[in-house]
């Protein structure tokens, strides 16, 4: 395929603060319009929550997320680019997507087919089908009328809402029922099988929120998994980073390794440049991948900063334990839930307490059942999360030796094996890990959290207000966490840019 041609008119030269996904697809974007671009990056590579590593033994793990919906996103930077995204990029279709473990023993498959997952639930759970497939079909009629405002466009801007996809967004709210929480929302619609109501209200951790507080309008998340899809790219989560990082490249983006933000420069209500640790550079227009938080508290410490979006509830954050373990199992798949008896406490827990349940939902992600020389032959690698708060201060250390011990218990009474004496190598990421390695706020994994219906409207936007020439994307600004979301940010961002 054909090479896009640049613009011709001149385009001003970008700085991007963090290699994030969010920083990376701006980055590309921003290139291929034909914008000079730099990278800065305080860490060795890129990638942000989405790196990878290993450990000893021949144990491949991708650090961060794992789940990948919307990959249309990532193709249409390629195609942006005048490129066929199979020549970077490749992923294909799960199917099952999820294998659930519930705790009186019930297991059950999410086929990725709306049709398939509601015979599977009426045999397992005993709930009607068409209570299923019709609550998937709610949940993708509004997905449809509003995802077009209010994910892909930015909602600080006038013109959003005189658009035409706006207008169905606003005659689609009465059906959308924001004034109750998703929990209430599944409660009606499959209150006959609290455990059908628990499966639905985890939908509420993709972006760190309790299903408890948050708004029903979240109810639509389903529909991305059993309406469009979920994927997994070929080669893990990583390459999905990887491939755009070498997009970017190929149009000349510059990335700076090793090499942080330690001010954004401004002059006279407008940004001028930056200065890192090694040098002082002159740039008219900065993006922060940076968290929201620390991007005005570290970087911009002579400015005013917009301290009721800044001090809004933090989501959610993860422990994450990443385990060789040394058979496999052949019961589990890529993705594994295995949930508490008492979803309600555990969520407490979280958003009330600040602290982690006695008893816990279990996520295990395993890529080697797809990629398998991510581990040893005859072997597994297991990345073991569980949501926790965010970081204020809790004995991390205690916690962590709580909940491992937890975990191993919910995991030998739901396999009937006992896990322990198979780990044959460990690493442990701690909400203050983090923090320090992703330069996320309390180490919370989504910016801060969707836990009342106005949300969205409460996010930074992806531009400043007062600064002129500054911009930011990434999970903690507009439209919110995870892969998806970040892209999206990317995207209005450039635009931005290219219209500005």
């Amino acid at each position: 395929m054909a090479r896009r041609a640049r613009a011709s008119a001149p385009r001003q030269p970008v700085a991007v603060i963090g290699a994030g996904i969010a920083g990376i697809a701006a980055a590309a974007r921003l290139a291929v319009a034909g914008h000079p671009v730099t990278v800065f990056e305080a860490g060795p590579t890129f990638g942000g929550k989405m790196h990878q590593f290993a450990l000893p033994g021949g144990y491949r793990f991708d650090a961060g997320p794992s789940l990948f919906t919307l990959p249309q996103l990532v193709d249409d930077i390629f195609r942006l680019a005048g490129r066929n995204p199979s020549d970077y990029f490749r992923y294909e279709r799960l199917d099952p997507i999820t294998h659930y473990f519930f705790a009186d023993g019930t297991r059950l498959h999410a086929w990725a087919d709306a049709a398939k997952f509601g015979a599977e639930v009426e045999a397992k759970l005993g709930t009607p089908a068409t209570e299923v497939t019709k609550f998937l079909q709610r949940a993708g009629q509004a997905y449809e009328a509003t995802a077009g405002t209010f994910l892909h466009k930015s909602l600080h801007k006038a013109g959003t809402y005189f658009s035409p996809e706006t207008l169905r967004a606003v005659g689609a709210l009465p059906q959308l029922g924001l004034l109750g929480t998703m929990h209430q929302r599944h409660e009606k619609a499959f209150g006959t099988d609290p455990r059908l109501v628990q499966l639905f209200d985890r939908y509420a951790t993709y972006n760190g929120s309790d299903p408890y507080q948050a708004p029903a309008t979240l109810s639509m998340i389903p529909h991305l998994e059993h309406g469009i899809g979920a994927f997994y790219p070929e080669g893990g989560i990583y390459a999905i980073a990887e491939s755009l990082v070498r997009l970017a490249e190929e149009f000349g983006v510059k990335f700076r390794y090793n090499e942080p933000v330690e001010e954004i420069i401004t002059a006279e209500k407008r940004v001028t440049g930056l200065r890192t640790a090694l040098d002082v550079y002159d740039f008219g227009r900065v993006v922060s991948n940076m968290d929201v938080v620390p991007t005005y508290r570290r970087l911009l410490p002579r400015q005013p900063a917009p301290e009721r979006t800044l001090s809004q509830p933090r989501s959610s954050s993860a422990l994450i334990f990443y385990w060789g373990i040394t058979r496999e199992f052949p019961e589990l798949d890529l993705h594994n839930i295995f949930f508490s008896a008492d979803y309600k406490a555990e969520f407490d827990a979280i958003f009330q307490q600040k602290t982690v349940a006695d008893d816990v939902t279990v996520y295990v992600n395993i890529t080697s059942k797809k990629t398998p020389t991510d581990a040893p032959p005859g072997h597994e690698n297991w990345f073991v999360m569980v949501n926790v708060p965010h970081d204020q201060g809790q004995d991390w250390p205690a916690l962590t030796t709580q909940t491992r011990a937890a975990v191993l218990r919910k995991l030998r009474q739901a396999l009937g094996t006992d896990i322990a004496p198979l780990i044959a190598t460990e690493k442990v990421w701690t909400p203050p890990g983090i923090a320090a390695d992703t330069s996320s706020f309390g180490g919370a994994l989504y910016g801060s959290s969707s836990n009342n219906a106005l949300a969205a409207f409460l996010r930074h936007p992806n531009f400043s207000g007062r600064l002129e020439g500054l911009y930011f994307c990434g999970g903690s600004v507009h439209p919110g966490g995870g892969i998806p979301l970040c892209l999206l940010s990317a995207k209005i961002v450039s635009s931005l840019i290219n219209e500005g």
